[in-house]
């Protein structure tokens, strides 16, 4: 337990922080101010269009951020009744949050690639400057990848399930986007199954795509 805040957790924490802080709330941010502009003044009515972290961590996400060295924020509210059409709406509204993240793993991505330019004599200040800020670059793309492609899993309700639910027939998308409610459950349930069956849905899925986005993106990690 308290290997939790040993000098080399805390500078993990350090490196994984900025970024994971910056793809979660900017993720949700992105949600919001896209519901909004097509109509929906919710999340705007709740304060949620704001940068203030404190606005969209969650509690049980952030401590999940000390043991698995990730976490979630508190998900915007989007009242589809305000959309002219609501399908459609619903459909961009969900992928802004990925497509924001994957904007963020290239401007990241893009610090990455000034930084192995610059020149720098070991020991010196500009090394205790630009490694550091090197680690939380790569961490940013890392996370960043991450959170987009999990998020674009068909599973409600992530934000996938709503890129499916457009191309069902309205009766049949209703229900599937229904099984939200049991979203949580259903993801702890792969996870279990995974870890029996020896095939992971983050090792087997999501991180062979994010390698290949760090790949496309070419910087090293």
């Amino acid at each position: 337990m308290f290997d939790l805040f040993s000098p080399e957790r805390l500078q993990q924490y350090a490196i994984l922080a900025p970024g994971l802080l910056v793809a979660l709330v900017c993720h949700e941010v992105a949600h919001g101010y896209v519901a909004y502009l097509l109509g929906d003044p919710t999340a705007k009515s709740q304060g949620r269009l704001s940068l203030n972290p404190m606005k969209h961590l969650d509690p049980l996400g952030t401590l999940a951020f000390f043991f698995v060295h990730f976490g979630w924020a508190k998900p915007v509210p989007v009242n589809s009744r305000y959309f002219k059409n609501p399908r459609q709406g619903m459909l961009l509204t969900a992928i802004a949050g990925p497509l924001t993240n994957f904007i963020l793993a290239a401007a990241f991505a893009t610090v990455i690639h000034i930084l192995m330019t610059i020149e720098f004599a070991p020991g010196g200040l500009a090394e205790k400057i630009i490694l550091p800020s090197y680690l939380i670059a790569q961490a940013g793309v890392f996370v960043n990848l991450i959170l987009g492609i999990f998020n674009l899993m068909p599973i409600p309700p992530l934000d996938g399930s709503n890129v499916v639910a457009y191309f069902l027939p309205p009766q049949m998308a209703d229900s599937y986007l229904a099984l939200g409610r049991y979203g949580f459950i259903i993801l702890i349930g792969i996870i279990l199954l995974g870890r029996f069956s020896g095939y992971s849905l983050v090792g087997g899925v999501i991180l062979p795509m994010v390698y290949a986005g760090i790949r496309l993106l070419g910087i090293p990690m």
